[in-house]
């Protein structure tokens, strides 16, 4: 089947990322969210990028306006009944996964494909809320969309070739190298990463340095262009933690317990950079 429209469940840091590489490479698209401010503002993000694309040459006024005009934004998820492809984008929980999935399921066309951006979550477990485990499949985009390369495709164990080879395909026209992933708790990017960080937030719980010597010890020793703690705050303290319980629930093994330092910034509402306040300070 031609992919002609696509749908993004979630017009937050990544679905309205997804929602820009998807438009510039030349599909319509429709962005949903459950609150008319949550898609205006994942809109005005959009086109804050796509200018300052233009201001730095990268494309013409014309180019932005076309791309632009070809998104468009819904808080009814009924709205995405007809797109040929769907992107579930919406926050690292698995219980809100799970009913997004439900109702898709219900809303979309039996052919269609139905992914999720989950970082860690199995798709076996999302799969199963569905009448079409074998178009559930993983598109884990990185942060931030439309400058990173990486898209780790990920199929269940009930996910067809067919499924597999449509979204590997969509993830090179959106001008992406796929990378094939099994579906083990967060795949192969966080499973490496998110340990790291993890351990960055334990050196910084037990005072072996303070939180600018961590990082510029990653950054200068380890030639990283971003101290671990920074990268948490980027990411989302909620996210790391939600990332953090799913492998260790995952694979009971206590390497992957999540530092109480994590828990509390979370519990605090301290969760980065989208809340102003996470490892560091943000206006």
């Amino acid at each position: 089947m031609e992919i002609e429209t696509i749908g993004i469940v979630g017009a937050g840091q990544m679905g309205n990322g997804i929602t820009q590489v998807a438009a510039m490479s030349g599909l319509q698209v429709i962005m949903s969210d459950i609150k008319e401010e949550f898609v205006q503002s994942g809109l005005q993000n959009i086109i804050k990028l796509l200018s300052r694309n233009v201001e730095k040459g990268r494309m013409s006024g014309e180019e932005k306006e076309a791309t632009l005009g070809r998104i468009k934004t819904t808080v009814d998820n009924k709205h995405i009944s007809g797109c040929d492809f769907v992107v579930e984008a919406a926050t690292e929980n698995e219980k809100i996964k799970f009913r997004i999935f439900r109702d898709l399921d219900e809303i979309c066309r039996p052919e269609v494909i139905l992914a999720t951006n989950t970082s860690s979550i199995p798709i076996g477990r999302i799969a199963a809320q569905t009448k079409r485990p074998e178009k559930i499949i993983g598109m884990h985009f990185m942060n931030p969309v439309p400058l990173m390369q990486l898209v780790e495709v990920i199929p269940g164990l009930t996910t067809s070739e067919k499924t597999f080879k449509t979204t590997w395909d969509l993830a090179v026209k959106f001008g992406k190298t796929p990378v094939k992933s099994n579906d083990y708790p967060a795949f192969i990017a966080n499973r490496i990463l998110m340990p790291m960080i993890n351990e960055a937030i334990f050196c910084l719980y037990h005072g072996v340095g303070t939180r600018d010597d961590i990082d510029t010890v990653m950054k200068l020793g380890m030639n990283h262009p971003m101290g671990p703690l920074a990268l948490a705050d980027l990411i989302g303290l909620d996210t790391c933690l939600a990332i953090m319980e799913t492998l260790y629930n995952g694979f009971s093994d206590s390497k992957y317990r999540p530092c109480p330092l994590l828990r509390q910034y979370v519990e605090a509402g301290w969760l980065g950079r989208k809340t102003g306040r996470g490892f560091y300070e943000y206006d």
